[in-house]
């Protein structure tokens, strides 16, 4: 599975970004897929997951209200909408696939991260 994702750049507090990632390869064995970011000096985190069949969502705490994740399975693309972005978003932003073939079984995939920068 290879994941690439785009939409990040530099927005002001209060303003709005949609990140897309779009995924390719074995995307029928995708389980899940998510959105995680990592700001500078911090640990990556989750932002948001969509699981592939039910299309089940699930955030962070600090970003619910603000931020949406929806898919297109037609399209292999996951995309997360962010509103009324705060200066304490800013991170890169990464794309992640869950394949599970089994089981007690899990492999993830990354796309290579996006830039999201939001001045006070």
């Amino acid at each position: 599975v290879q994941l690439v994702e785009s939409g990040g750049g530099l927005v002001q507090a209060g303003d709005s970004l949609r990140l897309s990632c779009a995924a390719s390869g074995s995307t029928f064995s995708i389980f899940a897929m998510g959105w995680y970011r990592q700001a500078p000096g911090k640990e990556r985190e989750l932002v948001a997951t969509i699981t592939s069949h039910t299309d089940s969502t699930n955030y962070a705490d600090s970003v619910k209200g603000r931020l949406t994740i929806s898919g297109d399975n037609g399209k292999n693309t996951v995309y997360l909408q962010m509103n009324s972005l705060k200066p304490e978003d800013t991170a890169v932003y990464y794309c992640n696939a869950v394949v599970r073939p089994r089981p007690g079984l899990r492999y993830d995939y990354w796309g290579q991260g996006t830039q999201v920068t939001v001045s006070s």
